[in-house]
């Protein structure tokens, strides 16, 4: 019986190591398979090329468009397609102002900063929807279309001129040439823009 118990004890003795063993390469294994993997997938996310922003579509002429007559940034653009644009502006200033006031609000709360922000995003909206307005007058006098058809041709110039400020102060400098426009806009088409647009700080 002893001997039995010794030759029990050392063919356990003798399977235990290999089997340890293989146990730790097969961890080591699935851990460089693991860290392999993870280098590929970061290696492609670097490789995938970054998003190009695409250009609005070229705009339609058309003969019966008015035409900024005043100097600027906006001189000798149709009117709907300036007003359009600036809208796209205001409204990207919208979104940034968001930003910081969601930021006040739930990450670094700051009541202060989130009611000062709060009020310029609102601000923001309301001059954007102004422009989207004024350049609906414009192409539904001008052309003789519907509403829905005006903001399906000017979108995507809108959008474009949006995405071009990439940070508030160059959305706000942006902003302070459209201004001009819709004061110039006032003067020479009333009608078209009627609306008080509420100064951006």
């Amino acid at each position: 019986m002893g001997r039995n118990a010794l030759t029990v004890e050392t063919s356990f003795d003798s399977v235990m190591p290999g089997t340890f063993a293989k146990f730790v390469l097969l961890v080591a294994a699935a851990a460089v398979a693991a860290a392999s993997a993870q280098a590929q997938s970061r290696h492609r996310i670097e490789r995938e090329p970054k998003q190009v922003e695409h250009p609005a579509p070229p705009v339609p002429v058309d003969k019966r468009d008015r035409v900024v007559a005043a100097p600027g940034a906006f001189a000798s653009r149709p009117y709907w397609l300036a007003l359009a644009q600036c809208g796209g502006i205001y409204f990207k200033l919208n979104v940034l102002y968001t930003d910081v006031a969601v930021h006040a609000r739930v990450v670094k709360p700051d009541p202060k900063v989130n009611t000062e922000y709060t009020k310029k995003l609102n601000d923001a909206i309301n001059a954007a929807t102004v422009f989207f307005n004024s350049a609906n007058q414009f192409l539904m006098a001008d052309r003789g279309i519907e509403r829905d058809d005006a903001v399906l041709l000017y979108e995507a110039q809108s959008r474009a001129a949006g995405d071009r400020a990439k940070t508030i102060d160059e959305a706000l400098a942006a902003a302070r040439s459209c201004a001009a426009l819709y004061a110039a806009c006032q003067q020479a088409h009333a009608k078209e823009c009627s609306e008080a647009l509420t100064p951006i700080s």
